[in-house]
């Protein structure tokens, strides 16, 4: 009796197919079954490696499939609707890119590092790094109402030395999309605040971010180049 209980309870909670009409459906909340199966998505970090997974023809794939550019470091590819009125993605390329503490005052030194070497060297910032390499500590003050504007001491060779604005705004190319293609410039309020140990700094951006829809747009043309001669595969943004 007990064993027959148990198996009667086990019973119970298997899951159950209703079907109605050309569909079926589980008694689990109902849940349509699909018809098509879908495989996993390949999880990718470069664009190049989606290009050269496309031009193998490894995997069979629809006679229209669709890479879509779904941000500044996101881009997947898809297939055409199908008999489920779904689609399967094939592909996950996610860009792997260096974090940066924007909005944030950091230690001087970090700071320069990072710019240095998270961000593409333009005459932004080589201003910025001058500017914050030679700042005396205590020495930051504001000028100006505007809340953006404000000067320090900055160091002149060995003994002299001189008050001088701090740069703003400053127009820098961080790496912030795929490194294939070209990274956007934008605006950035340089802002420094000091103690009487140490110097800091921080980058806030200026541009409304503007530079995801330019960055996405050089993915999409990156993407339609690479792909000209594919036309089944139609490049969207």
């Amino acid at each position: 009796m007990i064993k027959e209980a148990l198996q009667y309870i086990v019973g119970l909670q298997q899951p159950k197919i209703i079907e109605s009409g050309d569909s079926r459906y589980t008694d689990v909340n109902l849940r349509r079954i699909d018809e098509e199966l879908r495989a996993d998505a390949i999880e990718m970090t470069t664009l190049s490696g989606l290009i050269e997974y496309i031009k193998a023809g490894v995997d069979d794939m629809a006679d229209s499939m669709l890479v879509q550019v779904v941000s500044p470091t996101e881009v997947r590819l898809i297939s055409q609707l199908d008999f489920d009125r779904k689609r399967e993605c094939l592909v996950a390329v996610k860009a792997d890119i260096p974090e940066f503490a924007y909005g944030k005052f950091i230690d001087s030194e970090a700071f320069l590092i990072g710019v240095r070497s998270k961000f593409i060297q333009n005459d932004g910032a080589e201003a910025i790094l001058k500017f914050a390499g030679t700042v005396e500590s205590g020495t930051v003050a504001k000028y100006g109402d505007d809340g953006v504007s404000q000067s320090a001491i900055v160091k002149k060779g060995v003994a002299s030395k001189e008050e001088r604005l701090v740069p703003n705004p400053v127009k820098l190319r961080p790496y912030r999309t795929f490194t294939e293609v070209k990274q956007p410039e934008s605006e950035f309020v340089f802002r420094m605040k000091d103690d009487s140990m140490s110097v800091y700094c921080a980058l806030f951006e200026a541009d409304g971010g503007a530079w995801k829809r330019e960055a996405m747009k050089n993915i999409k043309e990156h993407l339609e180049i690479e792909l000209a001669e594919l036309p089944r595969f139609t490049v969207i943004s």
